[in-house]
């Protein structure tokens, strides 16, 4: 343990940091992409914008709420909070997943304005952006759920709190979490904004 530790503080930036950088790069890189496959699209075939349903815009809020729950976990370990610690990343998948279930509902909305994959290449970008969006949210629920699971299997003594707490490692796992949600999250807001400018600037 004091071997690991001491390995841990030889570096300048944790590899795990690297890693989420360059992962966070990868998908920047990809949904510029699609934005741009968006634009040229929509230039050269001269096709009027995709409007969004008014869904979309709630389900901003909804995403907004479960960054700003993963936020108050955060503060609330670093202050050994425990059960805000452990309420707040439930509140955090909570909202994860009634945007999940609102995605759907939105897209039923946007095929019941006879938007859908065949209406045009630019709803069938749509279509991709926010699918690919959705699976990155999916992605990130895995280690949400198991911060939970821990947090409420391992906290349950003032010893195995203390323990908890003092956990680097766990720490640094959180930190991460953090940084991956509100990286999709922001990028969200990213897609409705330029849908919505899209549609102002005809």
């Amino acid at each position: 343990m004091e071997e690991q530790n001491f390995s841990e503080k030889q570096y300048v930036i944790h590899p795990h940091y690297i890693l989420i950088t360059l992962v966070l790069f990868g998908v920047s890189a990809l949904f510029i992409g699609f934005s741009g496959a968006y634009l040229y699209s929509r230039v050269q075939q001269n096709l009027p914008p995709v409007v969004l349903p008014p869904l979309f815009y709630y389900n901003s809020l909804i995403l907004l709420a479960s960054s700003y729950c993963l936020w108050k976990a955060k503060k609330a370990y670093r202050e050994d909070n425990t059960r805000t610690y452990q309420s707040m990343l439930s509140l955090a998948l909570l909202f994860s997943l009634t945007f999940l279930i609102a995605q759907i509902f939105a897209w039923n909305q946007l095929y019941s304005m006879n938007i859908s994959l065949q209406s045009s290449t630019l709803a069938s970008y749509m279509y991709l952006i926010t699918w690919v969006h959705f699976l990155h949210i999916i992605a990130g629920l895995p280690f949400l759920i198991m911060f939970i699971w821990t947090a409420y299997t391992k906290m349950k003594t003032p010893v195995t709190v203390l323990i908890y707490f003092s956990d680097d490692d766990k720490r640094r796992k959180l930190d991460l979490l953090n940084i991956y949600w509100h990286f999709v999250d922001a990028l969200w807001i990213y897609l409705v904004l330029f849908f919505l400018i899209n549609l102002i600037i005809k």
